[in-house]
């Protein structure tokens, strides 16, 4: 059988559910609004102070707390969302979470030992198989995925691996 061993890490989770915030739809809208709506509202009552009161130095004021608005609320709204990732983990947590692990097909099922032990996914509880530059995921649900970082392999081949998977979760799913 199939068998592949990789190490898991902070960044490798912090990588996933970057993946997930940029395809969330309401954290990308209160990014538009925080980038681009809010600043250009504010910039307006800037032009406005400008054009209606002659007032250059309030208008300058207004317009760079626009531009300071528009670069880093964004840059905030994003290391929030990190620091949330890992705070949303305990420390027993994380140290189940990241280490070594071992997959290996079996004819039923993927056999996973982790950190946190031993675990068996069924064929028919996976969903697909998902390729990126980085990292291989193995999908089990819409929030969660076996992240498997290509260049932390220390055994197996991953592409064989990865390829073996996808089929059988084909012809299990």
């Amino acid at each position: 059988m199939l068998e592949i061993e990789y190490e898991f890490r902070e960044d490798d989770l912090i990588h996933y559910n970057d993946l997930q915030r940029k395809n969330n739809k309401a954290f990308q809208s209160n990014l538009k609004k925080n980038r681009l709506i809010y600043p250009g509202v504010i910039a307006m009552i800037g032009l406005f102070y400008w054009s209606y009161y002659g007032q250059i130095d309030t208008a300058l004021y207004i317009l760079a707390v626009a531009l300071l608005w528009g670069i880093m609320v964004p840059i905030a709204l994003v290391w929030e969302f990190k620091q949330k990732v890992l705070g949303s983990y305990s420390e027993q947590e994380k140290k189940d979470m990241f280490g070594k692990y071992r997959l290996r097909i079996e004819p039923k099922e993927l056999l996973e030992k982790s950190p946190s032990g031993k675990h068996k996914m069924q064929w028919s509880e996976l969903l697909r198989v998902d390729y990126s530059q980085k990292y291989v995921y193995v999908v089990i649900d819409l929030d969660s995925a076996l992240i498997i970082p290509r260049e932390t392999v220390t055994e197996g081949d991953l592409e064989q691996f990865s390829k073996q998977v996808a089929k059988m979760i084909d012809m299990y799913g």
